[in-house]
């Protein structure tokens, strides 16, 4: 059997090897790694390409790194685990999902799972939405009013607010969660603590070019800054119509007009979301909306019915596990394409953000490198 790690690697760090490893000790099979492909959740191009990711996983303890389709990896949380969740259960051989978080204690991670469900808290959370507060900060009272202090605890952290959306995506399938309490500093911490340093605090350091040997197994040679795209994403919102802003995912109330204004005026992404931010729509949400607009990801598509695995490498251990996928293996985009399947316009989405993503780069790096690049293995990873 296998365990599967839901992740984004950007950049793979200490961390995420010390997650990798210790979900193989304690569960003594092998390991894949569902990650995040040109997009991320933050709405931004990862740090460096999906290959020199998955490679590094690779050389870090995964034995197959299948790519999380790009319209689940620019979701919210809910979504996020939810496609994380699909493709670690169509393989057969996934026995486990083990996730970092800030506490291994399952009981309070399953309690705060049941709390998201609960008529109780949702009502309150609608109350508190009325009056035009933060999602976030009124689900963490709702919960602490009905559930008290431990459990909104576990609704606030970023890492535990994923790990209670595993769990929510796991119900009804037959895969254990394995929590493993994150090592070193939380998410999102400009502190860093010996060997380890947050994924956003590295991605700062390598950006401006400071020393990160003793945070990362490997260093990326080539970095991406998502201030480059600015223009690309201002074209894009300057020829959308209210409609299609509407059509994108976590729009709704008007926000298309409010995007809309900002756009013909603002002169950059930054200045965008300062014109458009409110505490009933968080920085987060705002970028992952843009990120939908510049990739063409709707509503429509992001609920809607998907069912293949795009393999980015594997190790000879990961090659068998692969005989027991249960949907599309691609390993081949072109020979997908050619032939027109049912998932056809899911994998033109993870093309087109890999070319988008090209762009995030100083020097441009050229598209098309979903069909020239080869099955990553180990030992020829990049």
């Amino acid at each position: 059997m296998a365990t599967a790690v839901i992740c984004e690697c950007n950049p793979f760090h200490n961390g995420h090897e010390y997650l990798f490893r210790t979900a193989k000790l304690l569960t003594g099979g092998e390991l894949i790694a569902v990650m995040s492909g040109s997009f991320t959740q933050r709405g931004e191009a990862a740090v460096t390409d999906k290959y020199t990711r998955a490679g590094a996983a690779l050389r870090g303890g995964a034995d197959v790194v299948a790519e999380l389709p790009a319209v689940c990896a620019v979701a919210n949380a809910q979504r996020f685990a939810e496609g994380g969740v699909r493709v670690a259960k169509s393989f057969a051989c996934v026995d486990t999902l083990a996730f970092g978080s800030e506490t291994e204690d399952l009981r309070v991670l399953e309690t705060a799972a049941n709390a998201l469900r609960s008529e109780r808290v949702n009502a309150l959370v609608a109350e508190e939405m009325k009056r035009g507060g933060c999602y976030p900060h009124a689900v963490e009272a709702a919960v602490r009013e009905v559930y008290g202090d431990d459990i909104a605890a576990a609704v606030s952290s970023p890492n535990n607010i994923l790990a209670v959306e595993y769990l929510r995506a796991l119900r009804g399938t037959s895969i254990r969660p394995l929590p493993v309490r994150r090592q070193g500093v939380s998410h999102d911490s400009a502190e860093v603590s010996g060997r380890y340093a947050s994924a956003s605090r590295i991605r700062e350091m390598l950006r401006t070019g400071a020393d990160v040997s003793r945070y990362l197994p490997e260093i990326p040679g080539s970095i991406t800054r998502p201030e480059l795209l600015d223009r690309a994403i201002l074209y894009r919102l300057r020829t959308m119509t209210a409609e299609e802003l509407r059509a994108l995912p976590d729009v709704g109330e008007g926000l298309e007009n409010r995007i809309l204004e900002a756009a013909r005026r603002c002169g950059s992404v930054e200045e965008l979301l300062g014109s458009v931010k409110t505490k009933r729509y968080t920085h987060a949400r705002l970028r992952r909306i843009l990120a939908c607009a510049l990739l063409g990801v709707t509503e429509r598509l992001q609920t809607g019915e998907w069912d293949y695995v795009r393999v980015l490498g594997f190790s000879d251990r990961g090659a068998g596990l692969l005989c027991s996928c249960r949907g599309e293996i691609i390993t081949s985009p072109a020979k997908s394409l050619r032939e027109n399947g049912r998932n056809s316009e899911y994998l033109r989405l993870d093309i087109r953000a890999a070319d988008l993503a090209a762009l995030a780069y100083e020097e441009i790096k050229p598209a098309g490198t979903d069909f020239c690049t080869k099955i990553l293995r180990p030992d020829t990873a990049l």
